[in-house]
């Protein structure tokens, strides 16, 4: 018998870049099956808006090779697609502003059983990577504008 070992991952993903392949990868790592949840627009309160569309950043995010499974976000509770899923591993990005210890209890009073775990950051070397959104805005800002 197989036992497969559900992954979830979730975050933004607007425009894609090296650091989120880097988290996408090691969320893979941590189990035999990735399911990614992209934010909703309309849920993301925390920080600027995305730019691209919600169906478009799902189906980018979803045609990464180590992704099985990309899904929008709930409108209106976080948990639902969590709850759906199952998962025995959620990772967070190493720069997500959840808190692992509230994820973690906001699970249990909801009977889902798993775990948390935080993915490392993407070091670079190199000047010129771009490891963020906001990096990719501001360098076409320089100098497109």
């Amino acid at each position: 018998m197989v036992v497969l070992t559900r992954v979830v991952a979730q975050g933004t993903f607007d425009i894609l870049h090296p650091g989120h392949l880097h988290y996408l990868r090691e969320a893979a790592s941590f189990g035999s099956e990735l399911h990614v949840i992209v934010a909703r627009r309309e849920n993301i309160t925390h920080k600027d808006p995305p730019i691209v569309p919600d169906r478009q950043r799902q189906a980018m995010v979803e045609a990464l090779d180590p992704v099985d499974e990309a899904r929008l976000g709930h409108t209106e509770d976080i948990f639902v697609p969590i709850e759906r899923i199952d998962p025995d591993v959620i990772v967070l990005g190493h720069d997500q502003h959840h808190d692992e210890a509230a994820i973690a209890d906001a699970l249990a009073i909801r009977g889902i059983d798993c775990t948390v775990e935080r993915a490392s950051a993407l070091e670079s070397t190199d000047d010129e990577r771009l490891l963020s959104t906001g990096q990719i805005i501001d360098r076409i800002l320089e100098q497109r504008c």
